[in-house]
């Protein structure tokens, strides 16, 4: 049976089907999207080291806050090895600069687009002032570059027209922080035009840090790293490879076959025999991981949670594998000391296929003395959640429904594509409500302002990788995942949607109002 003639009995049934699910999971795999295979030869994995991106200094302090410019633009560099790639990057880099923060100190940053295209910045799992949240009609079009034709659309046909924010050439973006330390990033949030513009570069890391977490012995300098991980195609040239018709050739997402890492293809990390506080992030369009670590020598590596998309867990939490849906990230510490020196360890991806099950490794070269451990408790701070029947209890179904007479299907909420002008939900600034997804197929479902905690997966606890304060969560095919939502920081507009970005700019969106 086709995806789409299983999907119309399926959606017949109802969201949370149960005979079905087990099915369809196993015909939907650990994976979704479709492969886009790159034209020449790949390079072999294990033969670049692995780069950090730099961190972003602030150029002036401005009545308490950091100041920060940065510039969207082009430019051309090695990813593959012996050809030239042209990114669209922040500072012309990819990954963009790593921004390192602190909780409560005011950060604003000035973003200048001397690209040719509108561009949209969105500081995903912040506290945020709408103005600044990155949302989707809140155009920065490139002063002086952008075509008239592409100024009278944006400003008739996005901007003006549904509310949008826009403007020319530069744009502040204000955040005041009054949130825990966390591992966020930053990404394009243009609407319709997220997963191309993602894809070709416009990403990076955003830190935050604060006192509470300075007190914990974790492994530090040089031995905290941040790891993106995120899949791309290429042309012969070593260009990057993109579909242009993606909505129609693409509906379920875009996958590529070359792994990156921090934008180097299969890279190496040497490393001493210590602990190491590695900060993953799935930024990949829609591919999705299953890590698993493997020795050479068949010891099995382990991976010990320190912290969530949201920050520290209240206690660690030892995992032999992580499943990381789409902007999900994990905060995750691995001891090498269980390694002889000369060891070579493999993070591998158990969801990827042929070269894709390959995402980076480690090679052990040298003994080191380690003053770092992981506390019994490493936040006094956290607070868990607990339902309450007072609690207003909202409900988002995430599938894929026909748009018009045309058959033409689109991804929904709630059977609803993305309108500017519609919200769904009105949570008061301060409250926690009760939130429930429902999915007809993979949807990593992401919601701005908020941070969450979940609270039940399929009518059962909640997994594993489901611990801590989070602003994206994996719902799998057929599966109700529910959620109590904090609405703390501000009022305003705000959207909750679908990380896999070809499903947002397939209209996977909508609007709530805090009021």
């Amino acid at each position: 049976m086709s995806r789409r003639g299983f999907l119309g009995l399926a959606a017949g049934a109802g969201a949370a089907v149960t005979v079905g699910a087990a099915g369809w999971s196993h015909l939907a795999g650990a994976s979704t999207g479709r492969i886009l295979a790159s034209r020449g030869l790949l390079p072999k994995p294990f033969g670049v080291p692995l780069p950090v991106p730099p961190v972003a200094r602030p150029v002036r302090s401005e009545r308490g806050a950091d100041v920060y410019d940065v510039e969207q633009r082009e430019s051309r560099i090695e990813i593959l090895p012996g050809r030239k790639t042209t990114v669209w990057g922040y500072d012309g880099i990819f990954p963009g600069p790593t921004f390192d923060t602190r909780s409560g100190r005011r950060t604003v940053i000035q973003v200048h687009n001397n690209l040719t295209v509108p561009t949209v910045t969105h500081l995903h799992g912040g506290v945020t002032p709408p103005g600044s949240d990155g949302y989707p009609t809140d155009l920065l079009l490139p002063a002086g570059r952008c075509s008239p034709g592409q100024a009278h659309q944006a400003h008739n046909g996005m901007a003006a027209s549904h509310g949008g924010r826009m403007a020319f050439g530069s744009r502040r973006y204000v955040y005041p922080l009054p949130q825990r330390a966390a591992t966020l990033w930053y990404h394009d949030h243009r609407m319709d035009f997220s997963a191309p513009q993602v894809w070709r570069g416009l990403a990076g890391f955003f830190l935050i840090g604060d006192e509470e977490e300075d007190r914990l012995p974790l492994p530090g300098g040089n031995r905290d790293i941040p790891l993106m991980l995120c899949d791309r195609s290429f042309e012969e040239d070593g260009s990057f490879r993109y579909p242009t018709h993606s909505h129609d050739a693409f509906p379920d997402g875009v996958l590529g076959d070359v792994q990156l890492v921090n934008g180097a293809p299969w890279p190496v990390l040497e490393v001493s025999a210590t602990r190491y506080r590695f900060r993953l992030l799935n930024a990949s369009n829609a591919r999705r991981y299953q890590l698993r670590l493997e020795a050479e020598e068949g010891k099995p590596g382990r991976f010990v949670q320190i912290g969530s998309d949201g920050g520290l867990l209240a206690a660690p939490k030892p995992h032999s594998t992580l499943d990381m849906a789409p902007g999900e990230r994990f905060d995750v510490v691995v001891d090498f000391a269980d390694h002889p020196v000369g060891s070579r360890i493999t993070l591998r991806n158990t969801a990827g296929e042929g070269g894709m099950r390959n995402v980076m490794r480690f090679h052990v070269v040298r003994k080191e003395k380690d003053d770092s451990r992981i506390p019994a408790r490493l936040s006094t701070s956290f607070e868990k959640l607990t339902p309450s029947s007072a609690m207003p209890v909202r409900v988002f179904d995430f599938r894929r429904t026909n748009a018009g007479d045309d058959d033409r299907q689109v991804w929904t909420i709630n059977g609803q594509p993305f309108s500017t002008d519609a919200v769904l939900a009105s949570p008061r600034l301060g409250s926690v409500e009760r939130w429930r997804f429902s999915s007809d197929f993979h949807h990593p479902v992401h919601v701005h302002l908020a941070q969450f905690q979940v609270l039940a997966r399929g009518g059962r606890p909640p997994a594993a990788g489901d611990a801590g304060w989070k602003d994206t969560v994996d719902v799998r095919p057929y599966e109700v995942v529910e959620v109590l939502a904090r609405f703390a920081g501000y009022k305003g507009r705000y959207m909750l949607h679908c990380h896999n970005l070809e499903h947002e700019d397939m209209a996977m969106m909508a609007n709530f109002q805090v009021i």
